[in-house]
């Protein structure tokens, strides 16, 4: 099994779970987040004041999948959400080690 992990722009969460759901994948775990990388915030005027903002708002995607999906999973994540700008995301993928469905107790694949 895969965890799959992507940092996307926050208008492009919905086309994304469209596209995951499309691929068979049956769930995901959403968190807004802030953070910084080669876009480095930017500067904004509020009420006539200028300031940097130095994280820029982005939604982080957690997708737990079997091994064999997990190239295409990642894919299907970096064209549902490329715009082709400057901070567009991350994804990350590491091996998981063992999964629990509380429910039912199911193990590893069968609690996916």
């Amino acid at each position: 099994m895969k965890l799959i992990i992507a940092a996307i722009k926050p208008f492009k969460l919905e086309e994304v779970r469209e596209a995951l759901t499309k691929l068979g994948v049956s769930g995901l775990m959403v968190t807004e987040i802030k953070g910084f990388g080669a876009q480095a915030g930017h500067t904004e005027i509020y009420r006539g004041a200028e300031y940097e903002v130095n994280f820029v708002p982005k939604v982080k995607l957690e997708i737990v999948v079997p091994s064999d999906l997990a190239d295409q999973v990642v894919e299907t994540i970096t064209q549902a959400s490329r715009t082709g700008k400057i901070g567009d995301g991350k994804i990350f993928v590491l091996d998981v080690a063992q999964a629990v469905r509380v429910r039912t107790g199911e193990t590893n694949q069968d609690a996916l």
